[in-house]
């Protein structure tokens, strides 16, 4: 056998080892890794003014979002069937009771998203959330804002300006913090 065969054959498994390790490593990472904070998402409608979204309530009300100007709004888009935003709505919860104690605090509203209003109905009244739920039947609202998929939450400062777009999970400490700093910008 040559000499550069024989340095092959005893490198071989040390580089084997190598590569095995960084793999195992980066499984390790990526398995037990959790983001520190959701993706702030870049929109079309960032600081220009909120899509036209008239529509009604679960419970019948009407909803004109152009009539909450004045207020915070954050508008969660949800399914009952979808992993992402059953794990969020703890969140929600938690956000919209820390909201109702504030003078000034925000109003949060549910976007159904191709979804039966009957089984968002039992979703609530399982799981709690007494804030509007609005109706998308033929899903005009998130076309408007350009919603992909589920989660995706929106926050529309008190001119109806759009200031920020979450498209994914949200925690009631990361919403909390975003609408905090965007209230100081705001003035």
């Amino acid at each position: 056998m040559s000499e550069a065969a024989g340095r092959k054959r005893r490198t071989a498994p040390f580089v084997s080892l190598a590569v095995a390790v960084v793999v195992a490593v980066l499984f390790i990472v990526l398995a037990n890794g959790k983001a520190s904070k959701p993706d702030v998402t870049s929109s079309f409608l960032l600081n220009r003014p909120a899509p036209a979204a008239i529509s009604t309530t679960l419970d019948g009300k009407s909803f004109d979002l152009s009539r909450r100007k004045g207020s915070w709004v954050v508008l969660n888009f949800f399914q009952s069937t979808c992993l992402p935003c059953k794990a969020e709505h703890p969140e929600l919860v938690a956000f919209a009771n820390q909201q109702a104690s504030i003078a000034d605090g925000a109003e949060l509203y549910t976007v159904i998203k191709d979804d039966p209003d009957s089984a968002v109905a039992a979703w609530f009244a399982e799981h709690g959330g007494s804030w509007p739920i609005v109706k998308d039947d033929n899903g005009s609202i998130a076309t408007a804002f350009g919603v992909a998929q589920v989660p995706e939450t929106w926050i529309i400062d008190p001119s109806g300006v759009v200031v920020s777009r979450v498209a994914t999970t949200i925690t009631a400490e990361f919403l909390s913090t975003q609408l905090q700093q965007l209230r100081q910008a705001y003035g």
